[in-house]
């Protein structure tokens, strides 16, 4: 299959020459045509020999998607549709948008803030404000 490239983000795309491609028999609704036609598809890419993802990428990945790799190799399934084409593109859009994750930078570390004096005073005044007016509704000036 000579599909579309498959971008992570910006220029780096998947070659299709790197995706291994496997197909079974479906299961679920479909009737016979379920038992003559390989639905199921499971692609396969192999992370830790792929030389289309840069090496900073590639580590980040390796990193996070350790415990879905067997033996450097990343597997996804679809089997949802009963068109093998649609199993395929669903297949396809799931290994792009993981790798994607996978391969993101970390977010950046949250600078600490100080609250400002003002309104940390305003807060506590606020406070007082409302206790005394909680203060005022108890009943014991009343005759």
């Amino acid at each position: 299959m000579s599909g579309p490239p498959y971008v992570i983000r910006g220029s780096v795309s998947l070659p299709e020459t790197e995706l291994m491609w496997r197909f079974s028999r479906s299961s679920g609704p479909g009737g016979q045509h379920v038992n003559t036609t390989d639905s199921q598809v499971e692609l396969r890419f192999d992370l830790a020999k792929t030389e289309a993802l840069p090496q900073v990428w590639k580590d980040r990945a390796l990193e996070r998607l350790a415990n879905r790799l067997v033996g450097g190799v990343i597997s996804v399934r679809a089997s949802e549709h009963r068109s093998q084409w649609r199993n395929r593109e669903m297949a396809a859009v799931r290994l792009v948008s993981l790798l994607a994750e996978a391969t993101a930078p970390p977010p950046r570390a949250r600078r600490k803030t100080k609250i400002p004096r003002g309104i940390n005073e305003r807060r506590l005044r606020e406070k007082k404000q409302r206790a005394e007016t909680k203060r005022g509704r108890t009943g014991r000036d009343w005759s």
